[in-house]
């Protein structure tokens, strides 16, 4: 038997330390090479380690919301005889991204330090033979010889593993049908409805495994504590980012809030019949498409409202090109996804990409570059609309629209009671470098776009 110290390896981009997010493992844990052991955060990414070697943990360094410098010890784990060349090397391990600000799918390689008691190497038992893989009770699974060789690092996305190691499931059971038998989300919920006693899961694209549940939006209910009793919740990971931004937003900047009601009966006519066009099957417009492309008609004119602002350099960076972004509540928290070059697209195109960059956001499948670099913000609540709200700017840029219910409610048209749908613009501008009378007049610009879609699509 020999040991095995795995410490925090160089994830790359100056990083000098991680913030350990959740341990898949405990002391005492069998694990098999490759295995997610630990999820850690940095101010970039947040990434999830696997084990370099097959063991036993020993032991691990650092509770969730500890931050680890860069080659300090992570977790120790026994070997049997030892799984590398004697005395201390270096190896890589692969990691596996995602990130408010980055979710690149692809595995990166990150060097890993490793230190062992000299031993021979043994040769490397086949991969059908890996004793087991973490389980959300830190059980381990038995080997099956049934397990073919090349599923024993199974394919798949961040998302559904964590989902998968919530509901105690071994992925190598789970037959894939994507791309060389990756697996996606709808082969993982076919397994679990096969199962004679399926263990739930979470609902929505990404579930939050358990011990993330400090950092997790979805608190328990505090129907669930008895009288008088009390929980503490760890502000860590993702949720502690979003807190520090937002603080730094609303502290920094000077909000000025506009709120303006619009008729939206006409667009919402338009919309209908737009919709009732589509092929059978395809998804439904939105208002948000036709905010998006109203916004880049109107920005023409309020050049001041599309901008950053570089407060090391103190400048403002005016745009020419309208990237939106997208506000997107998603399992971990509040993510912005962006369209790029809007002004660009058609309605049916703006649609789709907004659908896609969504979806991207809530599935931890974005890029780096689809989660940064957004000119101005859309911020929608949905069905939970409201009548308004007060968004906070997405900084370094200006200006943020919120969307707000739509419903039919009687007006007083020409002098007559009518019923026509109504709904609110909610928006809020830097007031050091927005004017109160400029904010004013782009979201009455906007709403005049929005009363008369026609002009939406006027590009003279």
């Amino acid at each position: 038997m020999s040991r095995f110290v795995f410490k925090l390896p160089d994830l790359g981009e100056g990083t000098v330390a991680a913030e350990i997010v959740a341990w898949r493992v405990k002391p005492g844990d069998t694990v098999a090479e490759d295995d997610v052991v630990v999820e850690v955060m940095t101010e970039k990414a947040a990434v999830e380690l696997p084990a370099p070697v097959s063991g036993r943990v020993v032991s691990t360094t650092g509770a969730p919301g500890d931050t680890v410098a860069v080659g300090a010890e992570l977790i120790v784990l026994e070997t049997e005889g030892g799984a590398a060349a004697a005395g201390a090397s270096t190896q890589a391990a692969s990691t596996h991204a995602t990130s408010s600000h980055a979710a690149p799918s692809q595995p990166a390689r990150a060097p890993a330090a490793q230190t062992q008691s000299a031993a021979p190497s043994p040769p490397r038992a086949p991969a059908a033979s890996k004793a087991s893989i973490p389980g959300g009770n830190g059980a381990a699974a038995p080997a099956s010889g049934a397990v073919p060789t090349e599923r024993a690092r199974v394919a798949t996305s961040p998302a559904v593993r964590r989902r998968a190691h919530e509901a105690g499931i071994d992925l190598r059971q789970v037959a894939g049908s994507g791309p060389n038998g990756r697996i996606v989300p709808k082969d993982l919920e076919a397994y679990v409805a096969r199962r004679p006693q399926p263990t739930p899961l979470r609902p929505g694209p990404k579930a939050v495994p358990s011990e993330r549940a400090s950092e997790s939006r979805r608190a328990p209910a505090a129907a669930g504590l008895a009288a008088g009793a009390t929980e503490e919740i760890k502000v860590i990971g993702l949720r502690r980012l979003i807190a520090q931004r937002m603080s730094e937003a609303k502290r920094n900047i000077p909000h000025f809030a506009y709120v303006e009601e619009l008729d939206v009966t006409e667009l919402e006519s338009l919309r209908q019949y737009l919709n009732s066009k589509q092929a059978r099957g395809a998804p439904a417009l939105t208002y948000l498409p036709f905010l998006g492309l109203a916004l880049v008609r109107v920005l023409r004119d309020f050049p001041q409202c599309n901008a950053h602002y570089d407060a090391e350099r103190g400048v403002i960076v005016r745009h020419g090109a309208v990237h939106l972004g997208i506000a997107t509540q998603t399992p971990d928290g509040l993510k912005v996804p962006v369209v790029r070059d809007a002004q660009d697209r058609s309605l049916a195109d703006l649609a789709a990409e907004m659908r896609r960059v969504s979806e991207a956001a809530r599935t931890n499948k974005a890029r780096r570059e689809e989660l940064t670099g957004s000119t101005i913000t859309i911020t929608s609540l949905g069905k939970l609309g409201g009548i308004a709200s007060t968004p906070i700017i997405n900084a370094p840029e200006v200006a943020i629209i919120g969307v707000n219910r739509a419903l039919e409610r009687p007006v007083v048209v020409d002098g007559a009671i009518a019923i026509r749908r109504t709904m609110n613009l909610s928006s809020s501008f830097d007031h050091r470098f927005v004017d109160g009378y400029d904010a004013a007049a782009m979201i009455q610009a906007l709403k005049e776009c929005l009363e008369h879609p026609a002009t939406i699509f006027i590009t003279a």
